[in-house]
């Protein structure tokens, strides 16, 4: 999954960066929240920012031919506007909008993940109407604002505990995605979009997740 944050693409190219890694990723994720401009880190996406984004994302896909799902963070009203035009669904932290109210919104078929951050978290969720969770942070990460992470080791045990997908996310780069294989995928921003060849990265982080199949 890669996280498509404007802030994180230098030289305002951020489409560019995106269209070089998208034969590398699966999933796609608008996240227009910028943690040095937010009033909080737990304020959620701009509506418009969230829907333009989205939008441009979505044109991408199809003008690639890519198969890439499109996912938008927080905002559940942009997921419901843009469904019928391709959107795959939402993303979801602890603090946004309940996930129940989120699936009665944009029924069965869209895609409703959730943020966690602990074991108990994880096992929490399978009591909830999701269909993938994140989970991290698994290394320090500025984009998220953690000076620490849980390690390599908790997200292994994470996706053997759960019988949902999960995506490790936090400080995840072409170096260390090998530690993991085991999980098989990973969500990762800043270390694709402000790469030097994000297509390099993206294929790089890619090859090390498979590493294990």
């Amino acid at each position: 999954m890669l996280l498509v944050s404007p802030e994180l693409a230098p030289g305002g190219d951020l489409l560019e960066r995106v269209a070089a890694a998208l034969p590398h990723v699966d999933v796609l994720q608008a996240r227009p929240k910028d943690p040095r401009t937010q009033p909080s880190p737990k304020a959620p996406c701009p509506a418009r920012a969230t829907f333009d984004l989205a939008r441009e994302l979505l044109r991408l896909v199809r003008q690639r031919r890519s198969e890439a799902l499109v996912l938008v963070d927080d905002r559940v009203d942009v997921a419901r506007a843009l469904f019928d035009e391709g959107l795959a669904g939402v993303h979801l932290g602890a603090d946004d909008c309940p996930v129940e109210v989120a699936r009665a919104h944009l029924g069965d078929e869209a895609l409703v993940g959730l943020s966690t951050h602990s074991f108990e978290d994880v096992l929490a969720a399978q009591d909830h109407p999701v269909d993938y969770l994140g989970f991290g942070p698994v290394h320090a990460t500025a984009t998220k604002g953690y000076a620490r992470g849980l390690g390599a080791t908790a997200a292994w045990l994470a996706c053997e505990a759960s019988p949902l997908p999960i995506f490790p996310i936090g400080g995840i780069d072409a170096h260390n995605a090998v530690e993991l294989a085991r999980c098989g995928r990973a969500c990762v921003g800043s270390a694709i979009l402000a790469a030097d060849d994000p297509a390099a990265a993206a294929r790089a982080i890619r090859a090390a997740l498979e590493a294990g199949d």
